[in-house]
């Protein structure tokens, strides 16, 4: 099957390469695609990018477990699950490719087995490369494609999770348009784009696991290339990159913060989050104090330090030790921004009954928390690195007269945030069933 395309005066020429047998473990890829051009005088020029679907690959290198084992192999290809709905898991792999199951895939191989994708698609797609150059003497691209689904869209396709020999992207940034227009962010996936083409002549059903692309011999280069890691968005750069599942689990409590200044319409955009949290009788008990000045930030953090060392003194501690204490709990000096949340309890309900106005106090610290933590975690859906501290609480009048606030504004601790100057570790394993009583 093949199929041509016509732009201008450029013609693009898609073919499906016929004649390759049932790939088996330890097969050489590279040799079976030389057979089937000979064979079929199929013809192959320099310039010609293959599209090679990556399960016959799998295949070849062994990457075969037994469908009883699914469960098991999805987990040791996940590197992160994304999205869970059901028995539907949505999980980045150890690649950087965020798909379903992982890549784990039971559809087009042995009934009773799933396939895995390769160990490192770019180093099999550049050995199948080097292997048509060595047996044919041609220069060819060669891209691994892999079905995708695509959020907000419908169906699935193809897309490119190897590349070798091809430009991976091609990058318009600083380009005029044909109406003089600069182009911005024009950043096209080039080999996505053959993949996806490739595969509209391979198919799903017809056994024909290899298309060969002609007329983009400008795309391709003499030697292995960038690889697929540029078509990898970094974290940073993912606006997207937490699911359902594990928004929540983002937020870490980061205490080391790089010199990278914050964006403070992040900041607000995390103040907004918090005003979802639940409220008590409608009353909003938050409010937030944003010190973007430095000079607020050091006073604040000088008369934080004051007072604790005042208090250890009264407690009867060395001054050795409060110099310790301090020193250690540095994370507010050092930290490029800082929110000190506070509550306001004055439009709280009055009862005649003490216990009760003390019970109505609480339901207030209550939402209190509750909107701290959404304000924690939406700054870690932005890439921000946050540690709530509780120094402000225990000076509350001291607080109010640094920052100049109403009188019944009560500061709730601290926020300290950046961006995280090292990756954190590993969130300690727990189990739901650790903190779960039943009646």
């Amino acid at each position: 099957m093949s199929t041509s395309i016509y732009a201008g005066n450029r013609c693009l020429e898609i073919t499906a390469l016929s004649g390759l047998p049932e790939v088996r473990p330890g097969d050489d890829i590279a040799a079976l695609i030389a057979e089937a051009v000979r064979s079929h005088d199929a013809g192959l020029c320099d310039g010609d990018i293959l599209v090679v679907t990556s399960k016959i690959v799998s295949k070849a290198e062994g990457r075969v477990r037994t469908d009883e084992s699914r469960a098991v192999t999805i987990i040791e290809e996940t590197a992160r699950v994304v999205a869970r709905r059901g028995d539907v898991v949505i999980a980045q792999t150890h690649h950087g490719f965020v798909m379903a199951a992982a890549g784990v895939d039971a559809s087009n191989t042995e009934r009773g087995t799933v396939l895995m994708l390769p160990l490192d698609p770019d180093a099999s797609a550049a050995r199948i490369r080097r292997g048509i150059r060595d047996r044919l003497g041609i220069n060819v691209g060669v891209i691994l494609s892999d079905t995708f689904g695509r959020p907000w869209r419908i169906g699935q396709t193809d897309l490119a999770i190897g590349v070798a020999g091809v430009w991976p992207t091609l990058d318009y940034k600083g380009m005029d348009d044909s109406y003089g227009n600069p182009l911005q962010v024009t950043h096209i996936a080039l080999s996505d784009e053959i993949a996806a083409a490739g595969d509209l002549v391979k198919g799903k059903l017809t056994g024909t696991p290899i298309a060969v692309v002609r007329g983009l011999a400008q795309y391709t280069v003499n030697c292995e290339g960038r690889g697929v890691a540029e078509l990898v968005r970094a974290p940073e750069e993912d606006m997207f990159r937490y699911g359902s599942r594990d928004v929540v689990f983002a937020r870490r409590t980061i205490k080391s913060f790089s010199a990278q200044p914050v964006d403070s319409e992040k900041v607000a955009r995390a103040v907004m989050a918090a005003t979802a949290a639940p409220v008590p009788h409608e009353r909003l008990p938050w409010r937030f104090v944003l010190l973007e000045s430095a000079q607020r930030r050091r006073a604040l953090v000088d008369t934080l330090d004051e007072a604790m060392s005042s208090n250890l003194r009264g407690d009867g501690m060395s001054e050795v030790s409060i110099a310790k204490l301090i020193q250690c709990d540095d994370v507010l000096r050092n930290a490029p921004y800082l929110v000190v949340p506070c509550m306001v309890v004055e439009d709280a309900l009055a009862y005649r009954d003490e216990r009760r106005t003390a019970a109505e106090r609480e339901v207030f610290v209550m939402s209190m928390g509750a909107g701290v933590q959404n304000f924690l975690i939406q700054l870690a859906v932005e890439g921000l690195g946050s540690a709530w501290v509780t120094s402000t609480m225990f000076c509350g009048d001291r607080v109010r007269e640094v920052l100049d606030l109403p009188p019944g504004w009560e500061p709730m601790g601290a926020v300290a945030i950046g961006h995280p100057a090292t990756v954190p570790s590993e969130r300690e394993t727990r189990q739901a069933t650790d903190f779960i009583l039943r009646r």
